[in-house]
Formats: structure tokens, sequence, C-alpha cells
């Protein structure tokens, strides 16, 4: 695999650049499943059809596994819809702000990508692919000051994450609370434990609170796990390697602090960047 950043997304103030980007970052972020869930509309002009270019974007529709979501420009303003469907038929729709809309449609795309995969990890690099932000965004620590930013991740997702999963999202942040201090200073062992704190765990919870809640909580995936059942997984494995990292630093084992973290990197990473 290699790493493939996505298309800046512009601000609203362009938007037909906005759109075109949101268009290519949603397939690569769909990837196979794009074909089925995603559909583009384009506006070619005789001279786009001489050139053989594809045209405009006007409009993109996702088949969501909650919702249909639909963006259109119109006169150079951008509208954005989300429709229930039962059966083929919309029952339901309603406008949506656009902020709200692509933070919604964040999680659409997410949870797509994850169900044509079959793995709930997914979610996660369909996200960095895509480019929005979703709302779940707020869950982060801050990398100047790791260990004030850990005491309130706990708080942050209680009631957003399954009882089991917030217990271990604790311990986690009790073991690199622990190991922060004993680290400062060392180089490639602060960086580590750093990253951990940082980035593969926000991140993760990150993924999982931004598909739609109630498919989280309830969608069997083709492993059979649904959502939420392999963010405890996750979790799980995060907080075995955060004790072994506490472990090691507390014995001043840079060695085995090291080997944990390329552990985390070889399975996390993934959730960021490291697309087709």
């Amino acid at each position: 695999m290699t790493v493939s950043l996505p298309v800046p997304l512009p601000s609203a103030d362009e938007p037909q650049a906005l759109v075109e980007a949101l268009a290519v970052n949603s397939a690569r972020a769909l990837g196979p499943a794009a074909d089925a869930a995603l559909s583009v509309e384009r506006d070619r002009s005789l001279g786009d059809r001489l050139a053989g270019r594809p045209g405009t974007v006007t409009a993109l529709r996702l088949e969501g596994v909650d919702a249909r979501m639909t963006l259109r420009l119109e006169r150079h303003r951008l509208t954005g819809e989300a429709a229930q469907v039962s059966g083929g038929v919309v029952i339901a729709r309603r406008a949506m702000p656009l902020g709200a809309w692509l933070q919604a449609f964040a999680g659409e795309v997410a949870a797509v990508a994850a169900d044509a995969a079959g793995d709930a990890a997914v979610a996660a690099r369909a996200l960095a692919a895509l480019g929005v932000a979703p709302a779940a965004d707020v869950v982060r620590v801050d990398p100047s000051d790791v260990a004030g930013g850990l005491l309130p991740l706990r708080a942050a997702v209680a009631g957003r994450v399954p009882e089991p999963a917030a217990a271990i999202v604790d311990r986690i942040a009790t073991a690199l609370q622990e190991a922060l201090p004993r680290v400062t200073g060392t180089g490639e062992p602060e960086v580590v434990v750093t990253r951990t704190a940082t980035d593969y765990l926000p991140e993760t919870l990150r993924a999982y609170l931004a598909l739609p809640a109630e498919w989280a909580a309830h969608h069997r995936l083709s492993d059979g796990r649904t959502p939420a059942e392999a963010l405890v997984q996750q979790l799980t494995a995060l907080e075995q390697a955060a004790a072994r990292m506490r472990d090691a630093a507390v014995e001043r084992d840079a060695d085995a602090l090291l080997v944990n973290g390329r552990f985390l990197d070889d399975r996390f990473r993934t959730s960021r960047l490291d697309l087709p």
C-alpha cells in the first residue's frame, strides 16, 4: 500500500471546486464500493465532449447505510439533503446546512466503506481519504499538553461508545500518563508514547464516533462483529500495548518500549493515510 493524500477541500466560497474535490475524495474513500454507492452528475459542454473531458460536477449522491445523501450545485450555491429510503422509496427528506451535511456525509462514507470491506477499521482510512473532519473531531489530545489532554477523554466519549470501551479508554489514559514522565527527554521512546496518546487512541475513537450511531451499535459486518465490538477489540489491543510501554518505561527498558511502539505503528498507522 502507498500513502495517498486527499485532495484538499476548498471552502464553501468556492462551491464548484468543493464539489469537484469531494467527488474525487469520495470515490477514493469508498474504493470498490463507490461503483454501487456513489453517483456523480456532470454537465458536459460541447467543448468537454470534443476534448474528452468528463465535464463539471453538478451533484453527487451517496446511498448510505442510514440515509441517501445528496449535494447539488445550483446557481453557484451548494444545497445538501438527507433522505430516508425504504424499499427504494423516499419516505422522508430534509435539507441540511452544508457543514452539518458534510459531517453526516463523512459518517455515511465511513460506514459504507467499512461495511463493504467487512472491517470496521476501514472507516478510519475512509475518513482520512475523504478529508472531511467529522463531528467527532473534538476527541483529540493536544501534543503540547499530552498528560492534560488525556484526562478528559473518558468524559468526552462517555455515553457515545460502549461502556466497556469507555472503561478501556480510561485505563489506556492512565497507563500513558504513568509512562510519560518516565520517557520525557529520551528521544524515540518519548515520541512513541506521545504518538500513542495524540494519534492512535484519538483517531480510533474518532473513526467510530463518526459512524451513524445505531448502525455502529447493531449492524453486523461480514466478519460477524458489530463496529462497537470491533472498537472494543481495537482498544483492547491498544491497552495491552500501552500497559507494556508503561512497564518498559518503569523498568527503563527502551528496547521493549520501542518494540511495542512498532506494534502499534503496524496496527494503527493504517487508520490514517495508508490507502490503495
